[in-house]
């Protein structure tokens, strides 16, 4: 038998959308498959995914050896079923040689077929998926009444169970998002109210303290403290307004320019964290020898959250490390501590929004910020990824860059 097999074809992608794994997921369809062959006699039956450009083999029972297994590919333009695609009707035949409308047709000449048998599956909302086969080098009473019923009754079968394939898929998908988004919303809830309610008690203390007589002794103080809760909350509601974006916008959203100041921009973030953590050592290492095409003061909040999160989490007794490079058509960010190595089990989510590392911790912030800077490293095209052993920690952060000779800004600092 002479089989033309597609060469240029791809093979199909077993995705859970793909025709290969609708029809794969179908529990009757080797048997339908079966029934056909045993009740027509012919060798080959298939369930074939079609349309104006592919013919694609999804199951197959194939007892002839025609050589065209699961996921294999004919041009379309040589086969019936393209026929059946365009008619939507079935075309069987008993005896290619012998008929006078099948004798001289391209199909049985090409493959060397007899007989033959393809009805169409047809979805109920129209869709054309594909076609029940059965062919055979032999002659067979495929065009028979029966054979012709049973065939079609078998596709309608077919359609019937795809249809509800899909369905149970999407309702199972819809469910996990309905799940997904209830545990978002009862975490988001929980830690809102949990952390806004230090900043906001330390803010009514001061204002009572203020109302008392004679305050002027403290009031500097008392000041100073209700600023830095104001400051507080003024960093979780920008939090929760960068996951909202990020969440339900598609991402975060970037002001892209070429940010030459990004070395100053970057400085005054470890001056800013140093002030924040007086006991900390941060040592850095700034050099970018290429324009930076991007957000700066999204790269800056990056780095700010990366470095809080190492000297809030790295040993104190080291240095913590910065270190940026951009040239080769690379942007390169990498923040480095010693401590205790992430641990396994917390390192899959390490990225997801509210996660806190450590159970019982005592941490400010809502758990966003490595969240937001996974989402920041994405809307840049970059990527973000963790290392993590017992020598150290290091989050790095890389982006693409367009190819230029820009000489070199570096800033050394050591503190």
């Amino acid at each position: 038998m002479l089989l033309v097999l597609d060469r240029n074809a791809s093979p199909e992608p077993a995705t859970a959308s793909s025709p290969l794994e609708d029809i794969a997921h179908l529990p009757d369809v080797q048997s339908i498959l079966q029934v056909c062959a045993r009740v027509t006699g012919m060798r080959y039956t298939v369930v074939a995914h079609v349309t104006d450009k592919r013919w694609l083999a999804c199951a197959v029972l194939d007892e002839v050896d025609f050589g065209l297994p699961v996921g294999g590919e004919l041009p379309i333009k040589t086969t019936l079923c393209d026929e059946v695609r365009a008619g939507r009707e079935t075309i069987a035949f008993d005896h290619a040689s012998a008929d006078p409308r099948w004798r001289d047709h391209h199909t049985p000449k090409a493959y060397g077929l007899e007989s033959y048998i393809a009805v169409p599956i047809i979805l109920s909302d129209g869709e054309f998926f594909g076609t029940l086969c059965a062919i055979d080098p032999k002659p067979a009473r495929a065009s028979a009444p029966e054979t012709v019923a049973m065939f079609e009754l078998f596709a309608k079968l077919i359609a019937a169970q795809l249809e509800a394939s899909r369905r149970l898929a999407v309702s199972e998908a819809a469910l996990l998002d309905a799940r997904e988004t209830a545990d978002l919303r009862d975490q988001f809830i929980a830690v809102l109210g949990h952390d806004l309610r230090n900043p906001l008690a330390a803010i009514d203390a001061g204002t009572a303290l203020l109302a008392q007589p004679e305050p002027e002794s403290r009031t500097d103080s008392i000041l100073g403290e209700m600023r830095n809760s104001v400051r507080r909350m003024e960093r979780l509601i920008n939090d929760v307004l960068d996951f909202a974006r990020g969440r339900l916008g598609g991402g975060l959203s970037l002001r892209r320019r070429h940010a030459d100041d990004l070395p100053q921009m970057l400085a005054q973030v470890v001056e800013e964290v140093r002030a924040a953590h007086p006991h900390a050592t941060i040592l850095t290492s700034i050099e970018i020898a290429s324009p930076v095409s991007g957000d700066p003061d999204r790269l800056a909040q990056l780095t700010s959250n990366l470095l809080a999160n190492a000297v809030t989490h790295g040993d104190p007794r080291h240095p913590v490390r910065l270190d940026v490079r951009a040239g080769d058509r690379l942007f390169e960010l990498s923040v480095a501590n010693h401590g205790q190595p992430i641990p396994d089990h917390i390192r899959p989510r390490l990225f997801q929004p509210f996660n806190r590392k450590g159970s019982g911790e005592v941490r400010e912030g809502l758990g966003l910020g490595l969240y937001i800077c996974s989402q920041i490293a994405a809307a840049h095209g970059g990527s973000l990824n963790v290392t993590s052993d017992e020598r150290e920690t290091r989050f790095d952060f890389r982006m693409p860059l367009p190819a230029s000779a820009k000489p070199a800004q570096t800033l050394q600092a050591v503190g």
